[in-house]
């Protein structure tokens, strides 16, 4: 027998530390204990996620059962106000970190606690915005267990972004199981059933020291994690929106396409000044006619006329949401014909329902779009027919209270 040595499907190495609760078991290295990691200790006040652990090695027979070596402990919820969540940062237990290597492979990365990290003034992602990020949600079943949606769709995702913005990046199997570690070791944050999900953020940057104009010589990718609630203070109830005309959030060649951090600090400016004004945010039109519908500062659109679901099409300047990818599946095998094209202005004025997707929102319906000073308003009985229906099949699926017949959920348990 070598060095390593199978446990019931875990394949243990010497000087690893075993982790087990009811549902959860993980195999760390022997420094998570060290100062820079979360301590094996209960948190002060509340109860400990983890509830056992051993210290592997060589005298640990092959074949050796969980149930000798690990004893069994009931987790317990986080001690907050589930009913009070909004989209808002609540500090969790872990994060992961992985730095990339001088090769372009990232390390096998780690759990760290959660709080700030150390960056040189002269990093890639401060000085020259070298950076992306992604979004992605856990939702607890009624039985306990938790729903990843589609992960392998961000981690592709951020693979493409990252060529564009020359970078290295996880492969798709890296990022997935980093996002599992991280959800997992920070369970009792997933909301209860019906309150919320716990919100994923999945940081790719140039944390290397560079001062001219250049790839950053190191990168490190970052998960942590927050459980929120609804993304508009709305909920699931209309919106209104402001179509912009004078500011544009991409231009052809640039680098709307993909989920760099940039994008989201040029429309900071446009959306503050229609929050001000008392709508819910922006939604911006082509750099080039000023009369094709792009997207929302951080949602894509779709527009509804009769049985016709339309959504601007992917060219570069608009992200290809994973969101906006699952509700046209939803909608076309609920019998909608949906069609990605140029959508005009005038078509999302003569419409019968506008809604918006996105990870964060999920599905929020429109209620009006003011465009050159003229409000047009949809519908006098509150969410859209159309939003509803995608709203509830797209949810169904996401918390498992639907048969998934897509192979989109991961169960963690």
């Amino acid at each position: 027998m070598g060095s390593g040595f199978a446990l019931s499907g875990l394949q243990l190495q010497p000087n690893h530390l075993l982790f087990s609760s009811r549902n959860f078991t993980t195999l760390l290295p022997a420094s998570f204990t060290n100062s820079r990691h979360l301590p094996l200790l209960k948190l002060q006040n509340q109860p400990s996620l983890i509830s056992s652990c051993v210290q592997v090695n060589s005298t640990v027979s092959q074949g050796t059962a969980l149930s000798d070596i690990c004893s069994t402990e009931t987790y317990e919820l986080a001690d907050i106000n589930w009913d009070d969540l909004g989209f808002g940062l609540v500090p969790t237990d872990y994060m992961y970190v992985t730095k990339c290597s001088k090769n372009g492979k990232f390390s096998k990365g780690d759990l760290q606690r959660f709080g700030n990290i150390e960056l040189s003034p002269s990093s890639g992602v401060l000085n020259y915005g070298q950076g992306l990020f992604e979004g992605l949600k856990a939702y607890r079943k009624q039985d306990g267990s938790i729903l990843l949606f589609r992960p392998e769709e961000n981690a592709l995702r951020m693979r493409t972004g990252a060529e564009r913005m020359c970078m290295p990046a996880p492969t798709v199997e890296q990022f997935v199981e980093a996002v599992k570690m991280t959800v997992l070791a920070n369970k009792r944050w997933v909301p209860p059933p019906g309150k919320g999900s716990l919100y994923i953020r999945p940081l790719l940057m140039g944390s290397g020291a560079v001062l001219g104009l250049a790839p950053a010589p190191e990168y490190t990718f970052l998960i942590y994690v927050s459980p929120v609630g609804n993304y508009f203070k709305e909920g699931l109830a209309p919106i209104n929106l402001v179509v912009e005309n004078e500011f544009h959030r991409a231009t052809p060649g640039g680098t709307g396409g993909i989920k760099t951090i940039g994008n989201y600090a040029s429309v900071l400016k446009a959306q503050s000044a229609a929050k001000a004004k008392g709508y819910s945010d922006v939604l911006y039109l082509d750099s080039v006619h000023k009369k094709y519908l792009e997207e929302v500062s951080s949602c894509n659109v779709f527009v509804v006329k009769g049985t016709t679901i339309s959504t601007p099409a992917i060219k570069g300047t608009i992200l290809p949401g994973i969101t906006r990818k699952s509700i046209i599946d939803v909608a076309c095998n609920l019998g909608f014909q949906v069609e990605e094209r140029l959508v005009s202005v005038d078509e999302l004025l003569d419409a019968d329902e506008v809604f918006c997707t996105g990870t964060a929102v999920v599905v929020s319906p429109v209620g009006s779009i003011t465009y050159l000073g003229e409000r047009v308003s949809y519908g006098k009985t509150g969410v859209g027919a159309v939003s509803q229906q995608l709203f509830s099949s797209l949810t169904s699926l996401q918390m498992g209270l639907a048969e998934d017949k897509l192979g989109w959920t991961v169960e963690l348990s």
